[in-house]
C-alpha cells in the first residue's frame, strides 16, 4: 500500500489557500479516480482506492498545519506503512508557480508541515514539491501562504492539478522520474503547425481549378467588327442573287 498525504489547513476560509495546494492535488486524484468517499480518521479525512494495480490511501490532516505529523504518524503505525511509502504533496516557495519537483528525503525549507511529518516518522519519505513561487521577502511568506490563488492563478493550477492526478499512477508505481515527465508534456503549448506540415512526403500538388482565358478587350473589338463586316457581306450578295433572279 501507498499513503499520499496533502498537507494544509482544515476549515472553508484556508480551502484556496496557496498552503493548500496538497489538499487541492489529493482532491483531484481522489475525483479523477474514484476513489472512495472521503471519511474521518486518523484525525484526519481519508479515502482509498487504486492507481494501477497499487492500493492507495489519501489522508488530509485535520490537524492544521503544524501538527500534521500526529495524523501520518498515527496512520502508518495503524496500517504498519514503511516510512518509504509515503509521498507528501506540498506547497513549495522556492518553486515558480506551476513548476514541480519530486524527491526523497532533504531537507524541510521551513515548511511547518514538514517538520512535523519529519519529527514523527522520520524524514525518508518523498515529498512532491508544487511551486507557488515566492512573495519575495520573508516577513510577506505567511500572508502569502495564507492567502487565496489569484483568479489568474487558475490558468496553470487547474491544468497541473489535472495532470498530476492523471500520472498519479507513476508515483504509485514508485516512477517519480515518469511522473515529472507526464505531468511536464502535459503542461507544454501545442505546438503550431509549419505551413505545409502534415501532407504526405513527395504528394503531387492539387491541381488548382482551371481558370476561363481572359479575353482582350482589343480583340473582342475586332471580333466584333469581323462579324459585323461578315453580316453586311451575307447581306450583299443575297441582294445581288435577287437583282440576277
Amino acid at each position: 500500500m501507498k499513503v499520499f498525504v496533502g498537507l494544509g489547513n482544515p476549515g472553508s476560509q484556508y480551502e484556496r489557500n496557496r498552503h493548500n495546494v496538497g489538499f487541492m492535488a489529493l482532491d483531484r486524484i481522489a475525483d479523477v479516480h474514484r476513489f472512495s468517499p472521503w471519511k474521518k480518521r486518523f484525525q484526519a479525512l481519508t479515502s482509498d482506492g487504486s492507481l494501477g494495480d497499487e492500493r492507495v490511501l489519501l489522508i488530509k490532516p485535520q490537524t492544521y498545519m503544524n501538527e500534521s505529523g500526529q495524523a501520518v504518524g498515527e496512520a502508518l503505525r495503524f496500517l504498519k506503512v514503511p516510512v518509504s511509502e509515503l509521498y507528501v504533496f506540498h506547497d513549495e516557495l522556492d518553486l515558480a508557480p506551476g513548476k514541480l519537483k519530486v524527491k526523497l528525503g532533504g531537507g524541510n525549507a521551513g515548511h511547518n508541515g514538514l517538520r512535523s511529518i519529519s519529527a514523527h516518522v522520520g524524514n525518508e519519505y518523498v515529498r512532491v514539491r508544487i511551486g507557488i513561487g515566492h512573495p519575495g521577502a520573508k516577513e510577506l511568506v505567511s500572508g502569502y501562504v495564507l492567502h487565496d490563488f489569484a483568479k489568474a492563478d487558475a490558468d496553470w493550477l487547474e491544468p497541473m492539478l489535472d495532470a498530476m492526478a492523471k500520472a498519479a499512477g507513476r508515483l504509485a508505481d514508485g516512477d517519480s522520474e515518469r511522473f515529472q515527465t507526464d505531468v511536464a508534456r502535459a503542461l507544454q503549448p501545442p505546438k503550431e503547425k509549419k505551413a505545409g506540415e502534415g501532407e504526405a512526403k513527395g504528394a503531387a500538388p492539387e491541381p488548382k481549378p482551371m481558370q476561363p482565358p481572359r479575353r482582350h478587350p482589343a480583340g473582342e473589338r475586332q471580333s466584333k467588327r469581323a462579324n459585323a463586316l461578315a453580316e453586311n457581306l451575307e447581306k450583299w450578295l443575297k441582294g445581288r442573287k435577287q437583282q440576277n433572279d
